[in-house]
C-alpha cells in the first residue's frame, strides 16, 4: 500500500486551501493564447496547493513550507469550498480549440479533481478527522518520515512544527465537535481505539517518544554545539507541548467522542450516507459501477482465485485447498526466524526484479529504492509493508516500510508479491516514473488510487508473467494475495452498501481467508473506516489486464510490452476511464504506424 497523506491533510489536499491565504484566481488577458491560459491557471493552483498544503510540498521536496501544518480548522475548510469553485469556473471556461491532446487530458482531469473536491467539502466528509487508520493522532508521527533532518534549519523547522502541534489537535477536536452535531462520524469501536493510540503516543518522554526520536541521531555536517541546543529544544517542545496537547486530545476522543460514535459499521447508517457511499465509490474507483456490480465482480473472482489455489494445493500435494490453508497456519518454515530475514527477503527480491526491468519498461526510475523496517511505534497498526515516495532529485529515495514486529508469527511466502507490489514494478517504479515526466505537476503527483494500487496489484502479476513466484508456496501466497483483494470487493460493498455488520463481514473472510484472524479483524476495520479505498486495487487491475489483451489481440506479432507499460505509465496516474481511452488511441496509432 502506498503511504497516503493523513486523513486530515487529504481533506485540505482535496479541498486545495488554507485559512491563511485566498489566491486571486484572475482570468488569463484574452490575448494569450489557450494552452499559456491553461499553464498558467495550472501553475497558479498548483502553487496555491502546495503553500496551502504544507505536507505535501514536503513530501514532493519543496522545503518552502516545512516549519507550517496544513490549517485543521472548519472556518479553513468553508472558505476553501468557495475558492475551488472559483477555480473550477476558471478552468471551465478555457477555450479547447488549440489545446493539444495532453492538455485536454490535463484540463478534464483538474475539472474532474475540483469537482471531486466541492463535492467532498459539500458532503462534509472534513468532519470526521479522526479514526484508527488514517486519524491525526496517528498520521502527524507518521509524516515525520518523509521530513527531512540535513541542516540546522531542518530541525529548527521541525520544532516549530512540534511547537503548533497543541493547535493542530485543537482544531482538529472543534471540527469532532461540528461533526458530532452533525452526526457524522465513525463507529463508537473504532474511535475508542483511536483514543488508545493518541494516549500511547502522549506517554513516552523526551526522545523515547516518537516525535522527539529525530533529535537521537544528527548527521555529522550539524556542529556538535548546534546538536546540543537543537536536541534540547526537541525534547522540551515534545514534553511542554507534545504530549500535553496529545494527553488532552485523547482525553476528549475517550471521555467525549467515542461514546458518541455511530452504532451501525456502515457508512449508509450516516445523514445522507448512501449519497456518501455513491461519492466515495465513484471518486476512489474512478469507473461508473453501482457497488452491487462491483460486489458481483469480488464474488466471481473469489471463486476463480480459489480455483487456482486449489491447483497449487494438488501440486503440494494437499488433499484441497483447506488442508493447505490449515498447513500453512504452522508450518515453521514458512515464518520468519528474526526481523532481518524478513528485510532480507524483500531486498532480495526487488533485486531478483531489477534485471528484468528493460525487458518490460522502455523508461525506468532514476529516484533510489530503500527498505527500512517500520517505526517501533506503528509496528502494532502498520501494513505488512507500505510505499513512501522519494523525491524527484532522488535526495530522499523511495522507501519501502516493512513490518518486522512480532516477526514469528509473520508469514515469509507473500514478501515475493508484497516486494513486486510496494517496490519494483509496483509503487516505486510507478511514482519515481510519474515524477519525471514532462505533464504539469499536479499530474506528477496524481494520487488516484484504482490506477495507483491497481498498477501496484498488476505489478504482482507480472511477476508471474515473467517466470517468478518458482516457489510454490509464494505463488499460493500471490493468488492469497490477490483472494484478499478480491474479498475486498465482496466486504466494502457488502458493509456500506448492504448494511452488513462486522460480524458478517468477519464470517466472509473466514470462508474465503486470505489474512490470519487478527489480519481479518484489521482488514474489515480499516473498510468500515474508509469508504471504497479498498475496491481500486482489483477493480485497476483488471483494467489494466483487460487493455493489455486488448492490444494484444489488436496489435497480434506488433504487440510490444515495454510501449504497453510506457503508454499506461507515461501520462502518471490518472482515472481509469481516462486510461481506458487514452490506451484505445495508442491502439490505433500502433496499428497505423505497422
Amino acid at each position: 500500500m502506498r503511504y497516503r497523506l493523513p486523513a486530515f491533510l487529504v481533506a485540505t489536499f482535496l479541498s486545495s486551501g488554507h485559512a491563511f491565504c485566498e489566491p486571486a484566481v484572475a482570468s488569463a488577458p484574452s490575448s494569450q493564447t489557450e494552452s499559456a491560459q491553461l499553464k498558467q491557471l495550472l501553475d497558479e493552483q498548483w502553487a496555491f496547493t502546495l503553500k496551502n498544503s504544507p505536507e505535501l510540498a514536503t513530501i514532493v521536496g519543496d522545503e518552502r513550507y516545512n516549519h507550517l501544518w496544513s490549517d485543521a480548522s472548519a472556518e479553513h475548510a468553508e472558505k476553501v469550498l468557495k475558492i475551488n469553485q472559483e477555480f473550477l469556473k476558471k478552468f471551465e471556461s478555457i477555450p479547447r480549440t488549440h489545446l493539444s491532446d495532453q492538455e485536454i487530458l490535463s484540463l478534464d482531469m483538474m475539472i474532474r479533481q475540483l469537482k471531486d473536491r466541492i463535492e467532498y467539502a459539500q458532503l462534509k466528509l472534513w468532519e470526521m478527522p479522526v479514526d484508527q487508520f488514517n486519524g491525526i493522532q496517528i498520521s502527524l508521527p507518521g509524516f515525520i518520515s518523509s521530513i527531512p533532518f540535513k541542516t540546522v534549519k531542518n530541525y529548527e523547522e521541525y520544532i516549530e512544527r512540534l511547537k503548533s502541534i497543541p493547535k493542530i489537535l485543537k482544531d482538529t477536536e472543534e471540527v469532532c465537535r461540528i461533526g458530532m452535531k452533525d452526526k457524522l462520524m465513525q463507529p463508537r469501536f473504532l474511535l475508542e481505539k483511536a483514543a488508545q493510540q493518541a494516549a500511547s503516543i502522549a506517554g513516552p518522554v523526551g526522545t523515547a517518544n516518537v516525535f522527539g526520536m529525530p533529535a537521537l541521531n544528527f548527521p555529522s555536517s550539524i556542529p556538535v554545539a548546534d546538536q546540543k541546543r537543537l536536541k534540547t529544544q526537541i525534547i522540551q517542545a515534545v514534553n511542554n507541548d507534545v504530549r500535553p496537547a496529545y494527553k488532552k486530545f485523547a482525553q476528549f476522543l475517550k471521555e467525549d467522542y467515542a461514546p458518541n460514535g455511530r452504532v451501525d459499521e456502515g457508512i449508509w447508517a450516516l445523514p445522507g450516507g448512501d449519497d456518501i457511499y455513491r461519492f466515495d465509490v465513484r471518486s476512489l474507483t474512478t469507473t461508473t459501477k453501482t457497488p452491487e456490480e462491483i460486489h458481483a465482480i469480488g464474488l466471481a473472482q473469489v471463486e476463480k482465485i480459489e480455483a487456482d489455489m486449489t491447483e497449487i494445493a494438488h501440486k503440494l500435494g494437499f488433499a484441497d485447498l483447506a488442508s493447505l490453508r490449515k498447513s500453512v497456519q504452522t508450518d515453521k518454515k514458512l515464518y520468519a526466524k528474526s526481523p532481518d530475514e524478513i528485510l532480507e527477503l524483500y531486498r532480495h527480491y526487488i533485486a531478483q526484479m531489477q534485471p528484468e526491468l528493460p525487458k518490460l519498461f522502455g523508461i525506468l526510475p532514476k529516484t533510489p529504492l530503500e527498505v527500512r523496517p517500520v517505526e517501533a511505534y506503528r509496528e502494532n497498526e502498520a501494513a505488512d509493508a507500505e510505499y513512501h515516495q522519494g523525491t524527484p532529485d532522488g535526495s530522499r529515495p523511495g522507501i519501502v516500510f516493512v513490518n518486522t514486529g512480532d516477526y514469528a508469527k509473520r508469514d515469509i511466502y507473500t514478501i515475493e508479491d508484497t516486494a513486486y507490489h510496494e517496490g519494483v514494478p509496483g509503487h516505486h517504479l510507478q511514482i519515481a516514473i510519474a515524477q519525471t515526466m514532462p505533464v504539469p505537476a499536479f499530474r506528477q503527483q496524481g494520487d488516484y488510487t484504482a490506477y495507483i494500487e491497481g498498477w501496484a496489484l498488476y505489478a504482482e502479476h507480472l511477476g508471474k508473467d515473467i517466470g517468478f513466484y518458482k516457489d510454490l508456496y509464494n505463488d499460493y501466497g500471490r493468488l492469497n494475495g490477490e483472494l484478499l483483494r478480491a474479498d475486498r470487493l465482496v466486504l466494502d460493498t457488502g458493509v456500506h452498501a448492504m448494511h452488513w455488520d462486522r460480524k458478517q463481514m468477519i464470517d466472509f473472510f473466514r470462508a474465503h481467508p486470505a489474512e490470519s484472524e487478527p489480519g481479518m479483524e484489521a482488514e474489515v476495520d480499516r473498510y468500515i473506516a474508509w469508504p471504497a479505498q479498498a475496491l481500486g486495487y482489483m477493480l485497476g487491475q483488471q483494467t489494466i489486464l483487460n487493455l493489455r489483451e486488448e492490444a494484444k489481440k489488436e496489435l497480434g506479432d506488433k504487440f510490444d510490452i515495454r510501449k504497453f507499460h510506457d503508454a499506461v505509465l507515461s501520462g502518471g496516474a490518472m482515472p481509469l476511464d481516462m486510461l481506458e481511452t487514452r490506451i484505445k488511441s495508442w491502439i490505433v496509432k500502433e496499428k497505423a504506424s505497422h
